[in-house]
């Protein structure tokens, strides 16, 4: 008696792709930069614009209120042009974005004396930190400026 078995080929094994292996691929051929300029772009613009609505609802109380506003659009503009143009990457968004981050420091310091500033300072801060000067707010700022010093470190695919 033969047997009716049948001999069977193996079935290929399908490997699937992470989206961590995709991922890391984009950022060593050189893709990711191009995105994160990009991203940066757009990130400093709508971090402007919460920025500019929570210090026009404070009157602009302060000139350095005003800091912010200003060094958004070469930020904007150097990390649409750094999608584009690897040479605006490389050479205008790092300097660009420094000068976003290092507002963001000094915004840190400045409402952190603005919660110091009020009534009781931060003996109260129970109080004082939520009703005074968001004390986290500025570092988003920070985080911005990173992403566009972050995106002219990397590789550019050629």
């Amino acid at each position: 008696m033969g047997s009716s078995r049948r001999r069977r080929t193996p079935r290929p094994v399908r490997r699937t792709e992470h989206l961590i292996d995709r991922i890391t691929r984009n950022v060593e051929r050189g893709r990711f930069e191009c995105a994160l300029s990009a991203l940066t772009a757009a990130a400093a613009l709508v971090t402007s614009a919460e920025i500019y609505l929570e210090h026009y609802r404070a009157s602009f109380g302060h000139k350095m209120m005003w800091s912010p506003v200003v060094v958004t659009p070469p930020v904007v503009v150097a990390g649409i042009a750094g999608y584009f143009d690897r040479h605006w990457a490389k050479r205008w968004l790092p300097l660009a974005s420094l000068v976003y981050t290092l507002n963001g420091l000094a915004g840190e310091y400045y409402h952190a004396r603005g919660v110091a500033r009020r009534p009781g300072g931060w003996r109260l801060a129970s109080y004082n930190v939520p009703m005074g000067p968001p004390l986290m707010a500025p570092g988003l700022m920070t985080l911005v400026g990173g992403m566009g010093l972050l995106a002219a470190i990397l590789r550019r695919e050629r």
